[in-house]
């Protein structure tokens, strides 16, 4: 079956890096969003920017929280994790501050986002997996997500089914 992503990240440091995942073409993801839009959407306050998530979320089978430096804790990210979450959606995360943004910089690993949550009683960064790639070198980085997203994808839709 066809798996469709919802890819969540902090927009301004990690966007570059966002599509470089988004191009391998291992999943359909969501259509990326153009700084223009963007204004359009958040000048209409919190709650167009929660029908817009709502709105890319709908009909996806998993969340893919793309985890920057500073990424855990941002208010739309949480939001968009919980969402996926309540959803029924596959939720998981890949740290991507090895790949190097448009200007060839590599960032510091950020903290784990699914911290911020519990599900029955138990802190949500123990159940969601959130992956690490094990190089430090960009290209390598990038070939071990290419190489596994499919795979966390579908793990994470299992373990989300577990909890059904």
């Amino acid at each position: 079956m066809a798996r469709k992503a919802f890819y969540s990240f902090h927009y301004q440091p990690d966007s570059w890096r966002a599509s470089q995942i988004r191009n391998m073409g291992l999943v359909e993801g969501n259509r990326p969003i153009s700084d223009n839009e963007w204004e359009t959407i958040t000048s209409g306050g919190d709650s167009e920017i929660e029908e817009w998530i709502d709105e890319q979320l709908y009909g996806r089978s998993v969340a893919v929280v793309l985890i920057g430096a500073d990424t855990a804790g941002r208010k739309w990210i949480k939001y968009e994790i919980k969402r996926a979450w309540d959803g029924g959606k596959g939720v998981l995360g890949v740290h991507i501050h090895n790949l190097k943004d448009s200007h060839g910089y590599q960032s510091t690993k950020g903290n784990n986002p699914f911290g911020w949550f519990t599900i029955e009683g138990v802190n949500m960064a123990s159940i969601v997996k959130a992956y690490d790639p094990p190089y430090v070198t960009s290209t390598y980085v990038y070939d071990d997500i290419k190489a596994n997203l499919a795979d966390w994808i579908e793990s994470a839709i299992e373990i989300r089914a577990e909890y059904t």
